[in-house]
């Protein structure tokens, strides 16, 4: 990719269509997480900005944010609301039910069927919507039972307060176990260019058409850091955080990305990542990565 003076495009990276929708989506979206205060608890320190945040990610093309009412909690929604209601006719807005925080900012966790109805009439109204495009059921770990929330989910989708259903931090058993009540739309877990435990699920969504989201694709409050990716950046005359975000989109073609930031410069750098080349050579050192 050449560095250029023009503003990046979500539209480089192509289109996903979430199965069984019409909801189609360019690939290279955008997680509100990062725009509430220090540990995604509170205000931003500039409100102003993060609405700015918001309004450019929609002028550079994303149609696709990722947010959640336990972020601030219900910050990042509110300034969602602010910055860009009433929302533009292609905008998917999708959210997370499952956690909530304590007066603390602990991380709490509760899928319980009134929980979950609950949050999701939560968020309906500090968005400012009469139904939400997708709701993901966060999951706490590999051995939860997940067929009342899914049920509960299903409900509300009956009732119309659900367009679509996906699951957060699930195993390939609980997403089949989910499956069985309602279809699941997308999958969204933690995964990225050196965490890669995922990468037998990622095919075998792809080959069933089922998104797949990866969280903290450029490593969370840890950011990735590794020698081979400086590298490869290094070459290729970009960021190691704009190779690690254009890894992701050429590992798999049901992948959407979700990086989040709180400012317009970091935002024009991953939203650029759709539009990077990585030649064979590089792509060849960036899957080792996760073995070096």
């Amino acid at each position: 990719m050449t560095q250029t003076d023009t503003k990046p495009s979500a539209t480089a990276a192509g289109r996903f269509t979430l199965p069984g929708t019409d909801i189609s989506i360019n690939r290279m979206g955008y997680g509100a997480m990062q725009l509430a205060g220090p540990g995604v608890f509170g205000p931003p320190k500039d409100e102003a900005v993060a609405r700015d945040v918001l309004r450019e990610a929609i002028a550079l093309g994303v149609d696709h944010i990722d947010t959640s009412d336990f972020y601030g909690p219900h910050v990042t929604n509110r300034l969602i609301r602010e910055a860009l209601h009433p929302y533009p006719a292609d905008l998917t807005l999708v959210t997370k039910v499952g956690a909530y925080r304590d007066d603390k900012g602990a991380w709490l966790h509760d899928i319980t069927p009134d929980f979950l109805k609950r949050s999701v009439e939560e968020n309906l109204e500090n968005l400012k919507l009469e139904r939400m495009d997708v709701v993901n059921l966060r999951i706490a770990g590999p051995g939860e039972d997940v067929t009342k929330a899914m049920k509960a989910l299903r409900d509300l989708q009956d009732e119309g307060l659900v367009g679509h259903i996906g699951m957060s931090t699930v195993t390939m058993e609980q997403l089949r176990a989910g499956q069985d009540i309602a279809p699941v739309v997308c999958v969204q877990n933690l995964y990225n260019i050196v965490f890669r435990e995922d990468d037998a699920m990622i095919d075998q969504l792809a080959e069933a058409g089922i998104a797949y989201v990866p969280y903290f694709p450029l490593g969370g409050f840890s950011p990735i850091q590794s020698a081979g990716l400086n590298d490869v950046a290094a070459d290729l005359g970009t960021t190691p955080q704009q190779v690690a975000l254009a890894w992701l989109l050429h590992r798999s073609p049901n992948m959407l990305l979700i990086p989040g930031t709180g400012s317009i410069a970091h935002l024009h750098e991953n939203v650029a990542a759709a539009a990077l080349d990585l030649t064979p050579e590089a792509k060849r050192t960036l899957d080792g990565l996760a073995a070096a």
